[in-house]
Formats: structure tokens, C-alpha cells, sequence
């Protein structure tokens, strides 16, 4: 069984202002990521403990709990590493390229991007689909209800209004264009070129 930890934030708290304010990283790393990370760990402890039991009859709920909780806390993981203080502008080099074959151009992307996170109850994802070959935008539910099968995300944005009403009230929008202030496309390639190398 594995031990799951809170991985620290790859920058202060305070390093992301104005677009994400230090009380919300603090809150939003400490508290909720932590709480994912204690409910992945307390399920899988269950499970565990089922099985040498033999007593099944709390793993379908023990199941689930490690599918909401582990994409939680994977999420949040690649939302933290996807952001940096020195990020913003936009994607270069085969990142870039691969955004304008698939999408048609960067602002496409960018708009359909945005579209997801304004929709979606839980996060707006770039994912690298593994079967097509190409890469993808969901607007994910939770955390894994309109997820796809296999498909690998290499940027998150969390628009759960935990991330942002603190800062920005009801405005998501707003939250959206500030998180664009402070993507790590470095990261975001890096993520890609890994991902691509597997399977193309």
C-alpha cells in the first residue's frame, strides 16, 4: 500500500500575486490538498484491510474514494506544477506546433480552453489522448466524471470555486485570465514531450 504525501508547493506561497493570493495557496494547499491526499490514504488503508478480512462489504464505497480522492490529488498536483511566477505568454517550440495542428492555432485552443473551464464543475484539462494521437481539451466534472479512458493530462486548471472566490468573488472569468498569467509553459512542454515519446 502506498503512503501517500503532500508534495510542497514548487514556490512560496506569496509567489503567484496577484493572480492567486497567498491566503488562497495556503488554504487551498495545506487544508484541501491535504484532505485528498488523507482520503486516498484512509482508503486504501480500508482495502487493505478488507482483504485480509475477507469482508467486502465496504470496498464498492472504499473504491470510490480512491478514484475521488487520488484524482484529487493528482490534480492538484499538476495544478501547482503548472504554474510558476515567471510564467504567462504563450507555448513555443514542439509544444506550440503540436497546439496548431490539432487545434488550427493557439487562440482556437486557447478559446475552446477557456470555454472548458467556464463550464466545468470541477477542472478544465489539456490532455494528450494516447489512442488518436493528438492532443485534447476536457471539462471534467469533479474530478474524473467526463474523464477519457487513457488520456494523459499535462496542464489543470482547477476552477472549483474554492480556487478562486476568495480572490475573485463569482468572477471565474477573471480567475481564468490570471491563471494565463502564470502558466509554466516550460512544464506544460515538458509534460507533453514525456507523454508523446511513449506512445508516437
Amino acid at each position: 500500500m502506498s503512503d501517500h504525501e503532500l508534495p510542497p508547493l514548487p514556490y512560496d506561497y506569496d509567489a503567484l500575486e496577484p493572480a492567486l493570493s497567498q491566503q488562497v495557496l495556503t488554504w487551498h494547499h495545506d487544508t484541501h490538498h491535504q484532505g485528498y491526499v488523507n482520503g486516498l490514504n484512509s482508503a486504501e488503508e480500508e482495502l487493505q484491510q478488507n482483504r485480509g478480512a475477507g469482508d467486502f462489504e465496504s470496498t464498492p464505497a472504499a473504491l470510490e474514494n480512491v478514484t475521488h480522492n487520488g484524482c484529487g490529488h493528482y490534480l492538484h498536483t499538476l495544478f501547482w506544477e503548472n504554474m510558476h511566477p515567471d510564467g504567462g505568454g504563450e507555448p513555443e517550440g514542439e509544444l506550440a506546433d503540436r497546439i496548431e495542428a490539432d487545434f488550427g492555432s493557439y487562440e482556437a485552443w486557447k478559446g475552446e480552453f477557456e470555454a472548458a473551464a467556464g463550464a466545468a464543475g470541477g477542472w478544465a484539462l489539456l490532455v494528450y489522448d494516447p489512442v488518436a494521437k493528438q492532443l485534447r481539451n476536457l471539462k471534467v466534472d469533479r474530478h474524473d466524471l467526463h474523464a477519457l479512458w487513457g488520456a494523459h493530462p499535462i496542464m489543470a486548471l482547477d476552477v472549483w470555486e474554492h480556487s478562486y472566490y476568495y480572490d475573485y468573488g463569482p468572477d471565474r472569468g477573471s480567475f481564468i485570465d490570471g491563471f494565463f498569467d502564470v502558466v509554466d509553459w516550460d512544464e506544460v512542454a515538458g509534460n507533453y514531450q514525456d507523454v508523446a515519446r511513449l506512445f508516437e
